[in-house]
């Protein structure tokens, strides 16, 4: 009896390991044991011929026969979904050499019928043997079963991939990182542990030059971006940029695995230089399967030039992420919001003067959504390692909203400074009354002995005045990311605030 009343509990409970300092999620892996009702494929290991496994079992969630004895999800899956991991794959459908670091699935349908000798056999004596495993890494020393190419690792969110990839319990790590941009490395993103390549990707020969030798890349993190006049050359630049990573990478890397590609919600109002002035846009919130517009536009070219080379390899996956205005760190972006606003605030506070809001009451007064540049590089980690998150398209916000004229309020206590009544038309233009602050902020610089920049270099100013100009509802739907496990979110006010502490921090701002 004793020995059945263990049984039972084996039979009952999930194994959780757990590690200290959680970052994306509290546990790293899950170890289950039950029978049909959390079998995710053993029993179709055994019995290929076993009347689950043809329709209606999995058409509702998977679109395919997965094994359980269900159409959908089990709730082992919600579990692991709730705690951020993996779908549990099935231990007899394991490949030569697989190693389950994020856990593994011994339950077999009909398991509670076995008598112990034929349980022994199934399940306990295969989960020691992964368990010792198990421990035993855990105690030798790491090595890495991903490397991370990031493409654009001093931008706004390159600098987090730059931060949370290397953490010790990131989903799919040890992670070795390498990071690329045009620049010499700054001080701001010195202090992580990266591998910094300093290289042109606009310049194929430089890109194949640096790139080519990293032939232990496994995961390519593309996140960069180039400007330039119109909309058709931005198509013919960034997609030569993006090409050059590929060509060089792709052959190379005889273990490369996946691409994330971020593009972002102009997918569905267009192009800057057209900015849903002159064609039909779509109309908020966005999803994922909205069709492409009938202009120009670079982040068409982008998903293009990663269909057509992802061809070229076999299993290589991809997934896309569209995030909406982005809340970061970045000294140098082309489009910083928050950095932006900052050196704004300085300027003002430095001589004097309120804060106007150079925006249209549309923006001032509605309702938007924005994307934490930590939750982008999660999300796209997720979709990295999650085996139903592969070759998607999904967009990626805080998954709440705000309104502007709450986040004005924010920004003049932040910096001390009195925020100005709301101005009707004509809306005051940052473009326009920053032109002449160059030697205004050399001196904000030097007398507050801040990081050595540049004005050019730390606003935005263009950006901002497009964001915050606006005339459009503009929100995108989460709900493609959560039916597919993805379950992360921000409080939008709360990741502005951090943000801004950060600029300060790292002395770009006061």
């Amino acid at each position: 009896m004793a020995l059945h009343s263990l049984l039972f509990s084996l039979l009952t409970i999930v194994l959780v390991l757990a590690k200290t300092e959680p970052v994306l999620c509290d546990y790293t892996s899950i170890f289950n044991f039950g029978d049909s009702w959390s079998d995710t494929g053993n029993l179709i290991c055994l019995n290929p011929n076993n009347h689950a496994f043809h329709f209606p079992y999995g058409e509702t969630y998977f679109g395919h026969v997965t094994g359980r004895c269900s159409n959908g999800r089990l709730i082992v899956d919600f579990i692991a979904q709730s705690l951020g991991l993996p779908f549990l794959p099935p231990y007899l459908a394991r490949k030569s050499g697989q190693e389950f670091r994020r856990g593994a699935n011994f339950a077999v349908a009909g398991a509670m019928a076995l008598d112990d000798a034929v349980f022994e056999e199934r399940v306990c004596s295969q989960f020691r043997l992964v368990l010792q495993k198990k421990l035993d890494e855990d105690e030798g020393s790491p090595q890495n079963q991903s490397v991370g190419l990031v493409i654009g690792v001093t931008g706004i969110v390159g600098n987090s991939l730059a931060e949370i990839l290397p953490l010790s319990d990131t989903p799919g790590g040890p992670w070795k990182v390498y990071g690329v941009a045009r620049r010499p490395q700054p001080s701001w993103n010195a202090d992580h542990p990266v591998e910094y390549i300093q290289c042109d990707i606009s310049d194929s020969d430089d890109a194949l030059t640096k790139l080519s030798p990293l032939t232990d890349v496994t995961h390519i993190f593309y996140v960069t971006w180039t400007s330039r006049a119109t909309e058709a050359e931005n198509c013919e630049a960034n997609g030569a940029m993006f090409r050059n990573v590929l060509r060089a990478v792709i052959p190379n890397a005889p273990n490369l695995q996946h691409i994330c590609l971020q593009t972002g919600t102009k997918h569905y109002l267009g192009p800057f230089e057209t900015f849903v002035k002159t064609e039909p846009h779509h109309e908020s919130p966005f999803h994922e399967d909205l069709p492409r517009l009938i202009s120009p536009n670079f982040y068409y070219a982008l998903e293009d030039v990663l269909f057509e080379e992802v061809e070229k390899k076999e299993n290589l996956t991809w997934s896309i992420h569209r995030p909406d205005i982005i809340f970061g760190f970045s000294a140098y972006s082309l489009m910083n919001i928050i950095g932006t606003l900052c050196v704004y605030a300085t300027i003002c506070k430095h001589e004097g003067t309120p804060l106007r809001f150079p925006g249209t009451r549309e923006v001032w007064d509605g309702y938007l959504d924005a994307s934490d540049a930590d939750l982008i590089a999660e999300h796209q980690i997720w979709a990295s390692v999650h085996p139903f998150a592969k070759n998607q398209a999904f967009n990626c916000n805080n998954g709440d909203v705000f309104k502007w004229k709450h986040l004005w309020k924010v920004l003049g206590e932040q910096f001390g400074v009195e925020c100005a009544e709301f101005e009707e038309d004509p809306t005051p233009k940052l473009e326009e009354m920053m032109k002449d602050k160059g030697t205004v902020w050399d001196e904000i610089v030097r007398e507050n002995e801040l990081l050595p920049t540049k004005l050019e270099e730390v606003g935005a100013w263009w950006f901002a005045d497009v964001a915050l100009g606006m005339k459009v509802s503009h929100l995108s739907s989460m709900n493609k990311s959560k039916e597919h496990g993805f379950l992360g979110f921000r409080n939008s006010k709360t990741s502005y605030i951090s943000w801004i502490n950060k600029m300060k921090a790292y002395k770009i701002v006061p």
